[in-house]
């Protein structure tokens, strides 16, 4: 495989915008074999399927067409990915030769586990120095409740977070500052939540269950953290997940009235803790996800999946526009051509926050770009949007853009602690 050396030139990072695009994103997902019993996924170990993986020379493609077709940000999903620890290391290396500057992966905590035997330090500096010579991005850690048995009852695997906590230093010395990574799920408050019957104390158990999270993880270690939306859809609206990691168990299912108190939840929280650890999530995408789920869903700006986005499938390595849009099968990623794709969004049938959030957030550069007079025209209809819109494009930069690779700077974050409860009309 030929392998690049790449100088960074900041303006690669702007142009796509002058094409109608934004930059581009690529999920791999490496393998669907998994160690965890997680019940809000259908590539659980106890789940009786064919398991998959790439095959390295055919990933190795992938990157190389990636990267020739201006993807900005790459990432190694699962399954779980560190069951293969070194082939991932080769490949966000090789991803980091070809000039993709933003790789991520990630991991359900396995390797945390027995804390106890007297090889775990050493055993842990070795994958932090793997991971470190990998130069990634960033590097997720799956903790689903500030509540540790709960978790560890979830996932099957019993003592993870006291390794996890142990871990974090150890990865904070070799310069990786690893993001908690919370699929938001009912048992997130260490027991379900009361009826959606009784809205306000529905609101009020998530908002208690964020808070506790947030001080739990600050807690732990980390110094940065992000929230996966329920991994779940409406197969009413057309949907055939292909990414295995949606399921129909009840710890994931929301009607609508449920999100929208949910992310009203989150969206309420998170300025509460913006000075204490920094969150990806932002507040501009959980404002328009409630306003699509009160108000209507033409509020979002599109999803850009099949755009600028795509998703890579471990059991055919093919293509597809999102792990939820299975029907819409795009073939190999290096048969497909950026400049015949539709530039057109209207997708608004998931929460994947994977490609929500961008999509959320870019949308409006995007739209000042190609269509200012639509831009302003929002702008004044919606202050609101807009106000939140600029607190957080001002927060991802104090956030140094969320570089795992740096502790965080708590002075910059100092200025956006702003406890303010948006009132939203129904």
């Amino acid at each position: 495989m030929k392998k690049r050396l790449h100088i960074f030139n900041p303006f690669i990072y702007i142009t796509p915008f002058f094409k109608n695009r934004i930059p581009g994103q690529l999920i791999i997902q490496y393998t669907d074999r998994c160690n965890a019993r997680c019940p809000q996924c259908g590539m659980r170990v106890t789940e009786q399927f064919r398991r998959s993986m790439l095959d390295m020379d055919v990933t190795k493609k992938i990157i190389d067409s990636a990267a020739e077709k201006g993807i900005k940000a790459l990432s190694f999903t699962g399954g779980e990915p560190m069951i293969f620890l070194d082939k991932i290391v080769e490949l966000l290396k090789y991803a980091h030769d070809t000039g993709i500057k933003y790789t991520r992966t990630g991991t359900n905590g396995f390797i945390f586990m027995n804390p106890d035997n007297p090889d775990y330090e050493e055993r842990i500096t070795k994958i932090a120095g793997a991971l470190t010579e990998s130069n990634l991005y960033t590097f997720w850690i799956s903790i689903d409740s500030y509540c540790p048995d709960t978790h560890e009852n979830m996932r099957g695997l019993p003592g993870v977070i006291s390794g996890i906590k142990k871990a974090l230093p150890i990865f904070h010395k070799h310069g990786i500052y690893p993001s908690a990574n919370l699929g938001i799920n009912r048992n997130m408050g260490g027991s379900p939540p009361p009826s959606i019957s009784n809205p306000v104390e529905f609101y009020e158990s998530f908002r208690d269950a964020f808070r506790r999270y947030y001080e739990f993880i600050i807690g732990l270690g980390f110094t940065m953290v992000n929230a996966c939306y329920p991994m779940s859809i409406d197969n009413g609206n057309g949907l055939d997940a292909v990414y295995g990691a949606t399921s129909e168990s009840p710890v994931v299912q929301f009607s609508s009235d449920e999100k929208a108190l949910v992310f009203k939840a989150l969206l309420d929280t998170i300025p509460e803790y913006r000075d204490k650890i920094r969150i990806f999530s932002p507040r501009v995408s959980l404002y328009s996800l409630i306003r699509r789920y009160t108000v209507g869903e033409e509020y979002c700006y599109p999803c850009r999946g099949g755009i600028d986005f795509f998703f890579i499938d471990a059991r055919d390595g093919n293509t597809y526009p999102c792990g939820y849009r299975g029907k819409d099968n795009l073939g190999k990623f290096w048969d497909l051509d950026m400049e015949k794709i539709d530039k057109v969004p209207s997708c608004r049938k998931c929460d994947w926050e994977c490609f929500i959030d961008p999509s959320e957030l870019l949308g409006p550069l995007l739209s000042l770009m190609k269509k200012p007079l639509a831009f302003f025209e929002r702008a004044v209809k919606d202050s609101d949007y807009f106000r939140i819109w600029m607190q957080d494009i001002k927060y991802f930069s104090a956030c140094n853009f969320f570089d795992g690779r740096i502790p965080p700077d708590y002075k910059r974050l100092a200025d956006h602690k702003k406890p303010v409860v948006f009132k939203m009309e129904k």
